[in-house]
């Protein structure tokens, strides 16, 4: 029995929905559900009764319930203890264009977070990392990088990408068939190049370089209607909204995921520090990171957490 599993128990009793519950706690649906099977093993007692259409607490359910968000208010509380009351300690943290919705809230009471204004590439992001500049960055970073700077990384997020299309059809479109931009500009467009090239080799979509900055904005757009191929958006791309002459389409087999992880310095000392690891990270699972549909680059370090 792990406290993630009475986390996840806690959510589908409130929300009487596995789905609702999954969205609520940024884990692939059939993954909650093992769990909370998981958790009726250990506890030798059903706690839900569901089928198709509903969801209800069984009577042992409803019982333990209250005793359930008891002992998580207390592990909580612990977890600030053990802390060491670090909330007025600061904690600088840099991104590159996502970053969880309640970032602040999810380490409120466990450290002071400043996030850092300055949004700038993944493999930036991490070098300021591993340099001191901040203590942690939500980026994409491969297994190699984090070896050389001394860097650890923890899953945070996750973007499954798509491809945009001309014309007026949004069926799945199979990955050899789309094309990849990769940009002249390695400065800035590094960790997309790497990422793009190998999927391209893996699948046997289509690279077209590019000089422009194309691989976001109108000028991505402008791409899309030369080609008159699916390109697959990047990660800076995934709520820009699309022309009406445009559409969006899913790519399978298979999809191309993009992970963000939590990178801080491997030696990191400050308690602050690794509790606003812990509260950042607590609970994210998997994220739907399926080995059999999704596409991970050999480097990503949580590529093996998928097989």
């Amino acid at each position: 029995m792990e406290l993630r599993q009475l986390r996840y128990f806690v959510a589908v009793a409130e929300e009487l929905h596995f789905g609702r519950a999954a969205v609520r706690l940024r884990i692939a649906g059939p993954s909650l559900s093992q769990q909370i099977k998981a958790l009726e093993r250990d506890l030798g007692v059903r706690l839900l009764d569901r089928d198709r259409r509903s969801v209800a607490l069984t009577p042992s359910g409803q019982a333990l319930l209250p005793q359930v968000r008891a002992l998580l208010d207390q592990a909580d509380e612990l977890r600030r203890s053990a802390a060491g009351m670090a909330a007025t300690e600061p904690v600088r943290l840099g991104y590159v264009s996502w970053r969880p919705p309640d970032l602040t809230a999810r380490v409120s009471g466990v450290a002071q977070l400043h996030v850092d204004a300055w949004v700038m590439p993944s493999h930036t992001q991490a070098g300021r990392v591993a340099d001191g500049s901040i203590d942690l960055a939500i980026c994409w970073v491969p297994a190699d990088d984090l070896a050389a700077h001394a860097l650890e990384a923890r899953l945070i997020g996750a973007d499954r990408l798509f491809a945009i299309s001309t014309g007026t059809g949004t069926s799945a479109v199979p990955a050899k068939d789309t094309a990849v931009l990769v940009d002249a500009d390695t400065a800035t467009w590094d960790s997309w190049n790497r990422y793009a090239e190998e999927f391209a080799r893996d699948t046997g979509a289509r690279v077209v370089r590019i000089d422009d900055g194309g691989i976001t904005g109108p000028a991505f757009f402008d791409h899309v209607r030369r080609l008159r191929r699916p390109v697959v958006n990047s990660p800076k791309g995934q709520t820009a909204p699309v022309p009406p002459d445009l559409v969006q389409r899913p790519v399978v087999d298979p999809a191309p995921c993009w992970t963000w992880a939590l990178v801080s310095r491997r030696d990191e000392t400050r308690k602050a520090v690794r509790a606003a690891v812990e509260a950042l990270t607590r609970d994210v699972g998997g994220l739907g990171l399926d080995a059999d549909t999704t596409w991970l680059p050999a480097g990503d370090p949580f590529r093996t957490t998928t097989t």
